[in-house]
């Protein structure tokens, strides 16, 4: 299970901070704990500074790329920073703390005709590479308080390839229509989902699909898969089978596309755009920071109404 692992794999850190410090350099125990802090901030400081680095290095032509404020660029430089702490510190280890079952209520009834709720089709949230539902803790209550009902969905085992959460995602998508008694859903992918989603959607048609809405997917790709772990980071790599493949068709339902400029995980950013979708840009944030931004979410509760 991915929690267990990165509780394992962050303890196993935090212990050989502490180590050296009390053995290598005979520091007290409160030492010894703040240089543990600072390790795990550091390395991961390290790590987003890495990856923008990397997507400059690997950066579409300037048409395709807006030109930002020094103090947007720190701005948005420590938002993902924060955004990657939160997320594989605090969140995804810890997943049972921050994400509680989902709740679907049945869209029949006198009682919701009445009031005219829940008559929209729900929603079915898929996580990105290396992650879990947990993901979407900041975003599902905004979704939910917006009036729309939410399902999620964890892809395990991490590193498999994409394929092999076609089933699973249909047996969910066949679940969560069957318990809120919607004819039809709507996928929304961050990352790796958005493509998980068009899988689907190629095995399966669109038949129980309303939309797709994707957050920075990878959709020709990413530079940075060539660094990744698994069967599913070897499809993400710019030019792959896998990709080719998904490339057609390109769309089979109304599909939105909601990306940054900006992205550090996924490079070239020309990569991000899928022919046949429509297509939304939000600049100066990160890849990870997508998931806890106000303006991301204002787009994607637009793009779920049909709203351009």
């Amino acid at each position: 299970m991915l929690s267990r692992a990165l509780r394992l794999s962050l303890a196993l850190e935090i212990a050989i901070y502490v180590s050296l410090a009390l053995y290598a350099f005979d520091a007290s125990p409160s030492t010894a704990a703040l240089v543990a802090l600072a390790g795990v901030l550091a390395l991961r400081a390290a790590l987003i500074g890495l990856s923008y680095g990397y997507a400059w290095a690997h950066r579409s032509p300037a048409s395709h790329l807006s030109v930002l404020s020094l103090r947007q660029a720190l701005v948005m430089v420590l938002g993902e920073y924060a955004a990657f702490v939160v997320t594989f510190v605090f969140v995804l280890p810890f997943a049972r703390w921050w994400m509680s079952a989902d709740h679907l209520p049945p869209q029949s009834g006198v009682g919701a005709r009445q009031s005219g709720t829940n008559q929209r089709p729900p929603l079915l949230l898929i996580h990105g590479y290396g992650c879990s539902r947990a993901v979407w803790w900041w975003l599902r209550p905004r979704l939910q308080a917006a009036g729309w009902t939410v399902a999620t969905i964890n892809l395990e085992p991490v590193y498999a390839s994409i394929d092999d959460y076609v089933d699973p995602l249909a047996r969910r998508i066949d679940g969560v229509l069957a318990e809120t008694g919607a004819e039809r859903l709507i996928l929304v992918g961050h990352s790796m989902g958005g493509l998980v989603a068009r899988a689907y959607l190629r095995r399966f048609g669109g038949t129980r699909v309303a939309r797709l809405v994707t957050l920075g997917t990878p959709h020709q790709g990413s530079a940075l898969a060539h660094i990744g772990l698994g069967e599913n980071a070897r499809q993400m790599r710019p030019g792959s089978t896998w990709l080719q493949a998904a490339a057609d068709p390109a769309a089979m339902v109304d599909t939105v596309a909601i990306y940054s400029p900006h992205d550090n995980f996924v490079m070239p950013h020309a990569n991000l755009l899928l022919p046949g979708a429509l297509t939304q840009a939000i600049d100066g944030i990160g890849h990870l920071a997508m998931l806890y931004s106000p303006r991301v979410a204002r787009a994607l509760l637009a793009a779920l109404e049909g709203k351009r």
